[in-house]
């Protein structure tokens, strides 16, 4: 799991805030889900996806919402790729979104919040790491990875994403809407995957 300071300093905030961290980098991972679906021609796990990602940001922004996280877990549990010999290579990406948006939801269901937040953010540049290496086909050791400009700019942008939230002038439902409507309105990916509709 590559580490970052930023987990630390996230597992000390308020869980609603936790909770809106691990959502704005499901938000990011989405795209590679949705280009994997697009890959598939398989527009419906695509939209399924993004339901159960919609409700998390209603359970945020509504207060006192009723949603059955057990339900969603099922739903997501579901649509979650199966690699077989001959998958692309997004498959991977595109289980990186699940098992994060995984996680968010375990969050609900037990309580706890500093491990899930800590392994959304980790999932998030697995990914990023797992992609470089990919493209370079050099295989590096966890420290190494650690290192590459692309998990070191991800890992910046988590830090972005902590200092919002940490900013006590932000309004919580002006912050929460803000997050959602800039990550959605830039349609790209942790690694580069442009949301084309």
């Amino acid at each position: 799991m590559i580490k970052n300071p930023v987990q630390l300093r996230v597992e000390k905030l308020p869980q609603w805030q936790q909770r809106l961290f691990m959502v704005c980098l499901c938000e990011r991972m989405y795209p590679n889900f949705v280009f994997y679906c697009q890959q598939q021609q398989n527009d419906d796990d695509a939209k399924s996806y993004k339901k159960i990602l919609d409700l998390v940001w209603e359970s945020l922004l509504v207060e006192d919402v009723k949603i059955n996280f057990d339900l969603q877990l099922e739903k997501l549990e579901a649509i979650i790729p199966i690699v077989t010999e001959d998958s692309p290579y997004m498959i991977y990406p595109a289980i990186d979104a699940c098992q994060a948006l995984g996680e968010v939801l375990h969050s609900y269901l037990s309580g706890e919040m500093g491990e899930h937040t800590a392994k959304v953010s980790s999932i998030s540049a697995t990914t990023v790491a797992e992609f470089e290496m990919t493209k370079t086909n050099v295989n590096l050791s966890q420290d190494a990875q650690q290192t590459l400009p692309s998990v070191i700019d991800e890992f910046d942008l988590q830090w972005e994403i902590l200092r919002l939230l940490r900013d006590e002038n932000n309004e919580m439902i002006a912050l929460i809407k803000g997050l959602k409507d800039e990550i959605r309105a830039s349609r790209v990916s942790n690694i580069g995957v442009f949301l084309s509709d």
